[in-house]
């Protein structure tokens, strides 16, 4: 058993969680920040713990972000076969799992390999798309943007055969979000044009995952976790008009949730 595994045995012996906990594995040395704004987002959505697992050269970025986060490195500067053992441990202390956000030049089989080995709910977001694409999608939610569904049409005739074929539920993101789920596609009603400022993907992502760990099935999450978002939007959207920033969002979740 290596030094996280044990680590993360004994502080579930220790804790009572009633809110779940939350593993978040992204980032890199291009994007350090997306892991963070994905455990801010499951935090103050009512997530117990958010443990983020990042490469080591971003670390301290992460670890110093905010004093509410767990973090842990893993060794080496991208995300590949080497940190899947340690991906899969945290996935053990966790009730879900949020891998993708900002996970550039990641090893596609490492990401496969960690969706298909563990067992909690998972939020597919970013890049871990595609190469999710090829795994068992029966306990994963995926968040594309409308700019990021392209391989998910391949072979498909359209997202309703999909999650019909595969058994994926998808929150897409765009103009107006929309869920599809079992062949059927919803709209989401909340939002604004101000929701297309950079980290707002991850802190859905953030959303749904807290949703999912504290035992929501996965159309009721992807549901509300796009209701929640387009919300915080609004209310940040009333305070900060278009220059609003994620983390304006991300602060107004527990109101939104009130």
């Amino acid at each position: 058993m290596g030094r996280l595994q044990r680590t993360l045995s004994t502080v579930s012996e220790a804790d009572d969680t009633d809110n779940g906990r939350v593993a978040v594995v992204g980032g890199s040395i291009e994007y350090p920040n997306q892991p963070a704004l994905v455990g801010e987002a499951a935090l103050r959505t009512g997530t117990d713990h958010v443990r983020t697992l990042v490469a080591e050269p971003i670390y301290d970025i992460v670890a110093g972000y905010s004093p509410n986060l767990l973090v842990s490195p893993y060794d080496g500067e991208r995300f590949d076969s080497t940190a899947v053992d340690d991906t899969v441990a945290v996935c053990e202390w966790a009730d879900a799992l949020v891998i993708g956000p900002g996970l550039v030049d990641a090893d596609t089989a490492a990401i496969r390999d960690v969706i298909d080995r563990t067992d909690v709910p998972v939020v597919a977001d970013a890049l871990a798309i595609e190469p999710a694409l090829d795994s068992d999608l029966s306990n994963v939610v995926l968040t594309p943007s409308d700019a990021e569904d392209d391989p998910i049409h391949d072979g498909h005739e359209s997202l309703e055969q999909f999650t019909e074929e595969t058994g994926a539920v998808l929150t897409l993101t765009g103009d107006v979000d929309e869920i599809v789920v079992d062949g059927d596609r919803l709209e989401n009603d909340t939002g604004t044009s101000a929701l297309t400022v950079a980290g707002t993907g991850d802190t859905l992502a953030g959303i749904t995952a807290s949703l999912l760990g504290q035992g929501m099935d996965r159309r009721t999450a992807a549901e509300l976790g796009a209701w929640i978002l387009g919300k915080s939007g609004e209310l940040a959207t009333a305070e900060f008009g278009p220059g609003l920033v994620a983390t304006d969002v991300i602060d107004r979740i527990p109101s939104t949730i009130r």
